[in-house]
């Protein structure tokens, strides 16, 4: 009898499984894998013909895959109990905040919350407004005032110097997290005011002091997916060195293609898991990061800091770029002599951008950028809030459509 259900239930997983990563497949990969595959045999001088589905592409729709996929693995694992209220579930796959661009929830976390009564908290809509605010001013001051000129650089990159171009990069790094985290920020604190508690999703990821770090402070919802449903099943850390660096690519690679069917997001996880191996059996065989981790050094801690910075920067080149060919151009271009010349326009927007990261560093051990519970003085905290709405109206950049809708 207990034969029989196990077997029932993979059944059922697989079905659920086939199903979401099925769909996922059509809509996002099929003309990929299909273009890939006709240029594998054009190589090899066998040109052959075909022809890409017209399809349109769901908003959000690796999010609420993924979402559902968890529900259903969770239930697999019997580590939640599966739900009788179908007008619950549905709320929990298409709830509006995170709908098209997370943070990826868990059942275990936002699906009891709609089996429950709520009532209003005076303390929790306050800090979500406080989130809104916050997330309108990464996304209309930082974000979108970067998109205009990192569009410009990228779409131009052969016209400008090697410093030119850094700076470029370093305006994506500053739009897409501007973008992604006032998004989420949005989301979470538009939650808040209806009760729900949503997963947080960025912790100042840009402070992080190595890539490992990095991934625990960015997208946090989608990194923490991937290690408990992909990293730990494949056997985790608790394995020997070769399957480690197996599991490790596997892992970025696969997050490479979450984000879009192009070989540069490929390369990019690929560069993530390749740094990041290094960093791993750099830290376990020389105890390096044990020994900086003791230095009570703020030099070392910035060092580590940028050095960190540096290799994500480089490493969003290859995300921002629209080809693999214009992601080593521009690469190239940056490092060559002029890499050392006065950097063309925008100096006054990249030290704001300093400022920014110096405002960040000052609320490192908050919840997020607009937690200033912790001031008494009622005139300071209004002061800073119509400061910052003063800076959305009057340095809000045009508007630009958020990176994550494409995913």
């Amino acid at each position: 009898m207990k034969t029989t259900l196990g077997i029932k239930r993979k059944l059922l997983l697989g079905v659920s499984l086939f199903f979401n990563l099925g769909v996922l497949f059509v809509f996002k990969y099929f003309n990929f894998f299909i273009e890939t595959f006709t240029e594998v045999f054009l190589l090899f001088g066998r040109p052959i013909s075909y022809s890409s589905a017209q399809l349109i592409l769901p908003v959000g729709i690796s999010f609420y895959t993924f979402q559902t996929l968890s529900y259903t693995i969770d239930v697999y694992r019997k580590r939640i109990q599966p739900t009788e209220d179908v007008v619950s579930f549905f709320a929990f796959v298409s709830f509006f905040p995170q709908l098209v661009a997370g943070p990826i929830e868990r059942a275990s976390n936002l699906l009891p919350q709609f089996q429950k009564s709520r009532i209003f908290n005076y303390t929790k809509s306050v800090d979500g407004l406080r989130l809104i605010l916050g997330g309108l001013f990464k996304k209309m001051v930082i974000a979108d005032n970067c998109a205009l000129i990192v569009n410009n650089i990228f779409e131009n990159y052969t016209d400008y110097s090697g410093s030119t171009l850094f700076c470029g990069a370093i305006f994506f790094g500053f739009q897409i997290y501007g973008d992604f985290s006032g998004y989420s920020d949005i989301a979470i604190g538009t939650a808040r005011l209806l009760g729900f508690d949503l997963m947080k999703n960025f912790n100042f990821p840009y402070l992080s002091k190595n890539l490992t770090e990095f991934w625990r402070r960015w997208h946090i919802s989608l990194s923490t997916w991937f290690r408990d449903y992909v990293y730990i099943p494949l056997g985790g850390n608790r394995v020997s060195n070769s399957r480690l660096i197996f599991n490790v690519l596997v892992v970025f690679l696969v997050s490479g293609l979450w984000h879009g069917a192009n070989l540069t997001f490929l390369f990019w996880g690929l560069i993530h898991g390749i740094v990041l191996i290094v960093t791993v059996f750099v830290g376990k065989y020389t105890k390096l990061e044990a020994l900086l981790e003791t230095q009570k050094s703020i030099f070392i801690d910035f060092l580590r800091i940028g050095i960190t910075f540096f290799t994500v920067t480089i490493a969003w080149v290859f995300f921002r770029a629209e080809t693999i060919t214009e992601a080593f151009g521009y690469l190239d271009q940056i490092f060559s002599k002029s890499l050392f010349s006065m950097p063309q326009g925008n100096k006054k927007f990249l030290f704001f951008l300093i400022l920014y990261i110096f405002i960040e560093w000052i609320q490192r051990d908050r919840s997020h950028l607009l937690d200033i519970s912790y001031i008494k003085l009622k005139p300071i905290k209004y002061l800073i809030y119509y400061l910052t709405v003063f800076m959305i109206f009057n340095f809000g950049a045009e508007l630009q459509t958020f990176i994550y809708f494409q995913f």
